[in-house]
């Protein structure tokens, strides 16, 4: 169970956690994916991720960020919650060595984990955020980002040198997540 405010780390290879479908820190998303498609859980196929800004900027003290936005393009109403899976793909989409952070970020507050209802043609979002100091930093090109913690996956440009390959993240929220 994870509550709000608690941060979770958990590293993994990018081939790893979707192939395994997830990880210790994720086990709230899997138990709901796992749970779900009787339930009215968001089937992979009827997802799709993107990167936005939401028309704000997310840079100060060494750190960036970006929201993900994921959206039901299937015909019917479904429901995801918890943390989205995340691994970062170097050149040739090479798998790099990932830990996701989850809980607030720098630039925002975690809702915690809750169930987000999606209408067709409805968005989820989180924030993402990475440092970008120079300390050993991840030649990411690409995001793989399993939006319900299973093995289907979405894979988007992310063009950053990404700070021991580190990334935080919030909770899927129905809104864009808050500054903490």
């Amino acid at each position: 169970m994870t509550m709000p405010g608690l941060r979770t780390a958990v590293t993994v290879t990018a081939a790893a956690a979707l192939a395994v479908g997830a990880s210790a820190g994720m086990a709230s998303a899997v138990s709901a994916a796992g749970a779900g498609a009787a339930a009215g859980s968001c089937r992979p196929g009827t997802l799709k991720v993107t990167t936005t800004d939401a028309g704000s900027s997310q840079v100060g003290m060494s750190h960036e960020g970006t929201y993900l936005r994921v959206t039901n393009t299937g015909s019917s109403s479904c429901t995801i919650s918890g943390y989205a899976g995340l691994a970062l793909e170097g050149a040739g989409h090479t798998a790099l060595r990932t830990t996701a952070r989850h809980g607030d970020t720098y630039f925002a507050k975690d809702p915690g984990a809750h169930p987000v209802t999606l209408k067709p043609g409805k968005s989820a979002f989180a924030d993402l955020v990475w440092t970008h100091a120079d300390a050993s930093p991840a030649p990411a090109k690409y995001l793989q980002v399993s939006p319900t913690g299973s093995n289907a996956h979405s894979v988007v440009a992310f063009d950053h040198g990404v700070d021991n390959a580190t990334l935080s993240i919030t909770a899927w929220s129905a809104t864009l997540p808050g500054a903490s």
